[in-house]
């Protein structure tokens, strides 16, 4: 239950801090949005991106719902590496050397092992 109730508050809090507006990520997620195809404006997306991220903490703490939730970990962990890739200027300061931006994205790995050992221990 421990595992859970921290990645719960790993995702509401993180996402309640960019439905607020108070999110340091916030310059990164936008030089991350206007390097991709933007499907919607930002607002729109930045907006839905916070829900998602809050979204998928709740999940982690209702019981039945975990493997959705590491469903949706698996495709936020994607969107959230993409900047290793096509923002390396905000990254990486050698080759592999991240900044703390990208020191702040490899961290992910912890969530993806954690999201893993959930997995493991559902009993279907």
């Amino acid at each position: 239950m421990i595992s859970k109730l921290a990645i719960f508050i790993i995702y509401f809090w993180f996402g309640a801090l960019k439905l607020l507006g108070l999110s340091p990520a916030a310059p990164l997620i936008i030089a991350l949005f206007e390097k991709t195809i933007s499907l919607v404006s930002f607002p729109v997306f930045y907006l839905s991106f916070a829900i998602f991220e809050i979204v998928i903490g709740i999940l982690f703490l209702i019981r039945g719902w975990e493997k959705l939730a590491i469903y949706l970990v698996a495709v936020h962990l994607f969107l959230t590496f993409l900047p290793l890739i096509f923002l390396p200027e905000i990254t990486w300061q050698g080759f592999l050397i991240p900044t703390l931006r990208g020191q702040y994205i490899i961290k992910n790995i912890l969530i993806v092992a954690l999201a893993i050992v959930i997995w493991k221990n559902q009993k279907n």
